[in-house]
């Protein structure tokens, strides 16, 4: 007489690693043309940060909001001010849509025109093109935008990074694949987000610290800490401030 017994799956991995980043940090949220809400926001982080104190952006500063210009500028400037080790501003899938546009602009520019690049070329008081224009129409619309940003603005755009880790926290914009170690992560799925990353819990002990995808509460959640919460559709930019053993966030 045989017996069949069905093999059990091993249990998911739990993730229970410390949280400790090397360095204190602020990260804030995907900003998405609501300058207004970001100059508020940095008004109340003045009194809760500290010379040492890394301000992080993790990308999406253009579309869907009205102050796309402003904000690239603001956040241009203060880079510049302060210093690339002192604010560290990451590239999101939005920021590199925009490039797209700049690069290609009759085949990049309808999907950017869809997920916000009207707005966007609005604040630099542009109108956008039909998507059955000549490709001179197109190029014409990528030169005057590129003429009305200036070379200061692209240059920056293009040099951001797509990541950045202190101690067991990395920080990108839409996540990063849970299978794979980080140093062998896709730009692709840094700005757009890997399969799996919500459901798979990563198993070398690394936080990671994302935008990307609104969620409702901002909070630590099995390895990730997510920071977007939808700042052009509900008024809230979030900063999740970051130090050993500690997430706390503030919103405005």
């Amino acid at each position: 007489m045989k017996f069949l017994f069905k093999r059990r799956k091993p249990p998911a991995p739990v993730f229970d690693a410390p949280f400790r980043p090397a360095d204190r940090c602020i990260v804030i949220g995907d900003v998405h043309g609501c300058d207004a809400l970001l100059a508020k926001l940095l008004g109340r982080l003045e009194g809760r940060s500290s010379p040492e104190t890394k301000l992080v952006l993790v990308g999406d500063y253009v579309d869907r909001g009205d102050e796309s210009a402003a904000v690239l500028r603001r956040l241009q400037q203060m880079q510049a001010r302060l210093g690339t080790e002192q604010v560290i501003c990451l590239r999101g899938n939005h920021d590199q849509m925009m490039l797209d546009f700049l690069d290609d602009p009759k085949t990049a520019g309808a999907r950017w025109f869809k997920y916000g690049g009207l707005q966007t070329l609005a604040s630099y008081g542009l109108a956008g093109v039909a998507h059955t224009a000549p490709d001179e129409e197109w190029i014409k619309l990528r030169d005057r935008l590129r003429a009305a940003m200036g070379p200061e603005i692209e240059t920056w755009l293009r040099g951001l990074p797509l990541s950045w880790q202190t101690g067991n926290v990395f920080i990108c914009h839409a996540g990063a694949d849970p299978l794979r170690p980080l140093e062998a992560q896709s730009s692709r799925d840094l700005i757009w987000g890997p399969p799996g990353f919500e459901t798979t819990a990563r198993t070398d002990g690394v936080w990671v610290v994302h935008g990307h995808t609104i969620t409702d509460h901002a909070r630590p959640n099995a390895g990730r800490v997510p920071v977007d919460t939808g700042a052009y559709a509900t008024g809230r930019l979030t900063a999740a401030l970051l130090s050993s053993g500690k997430v706390e966030f503030v919103s405005t």
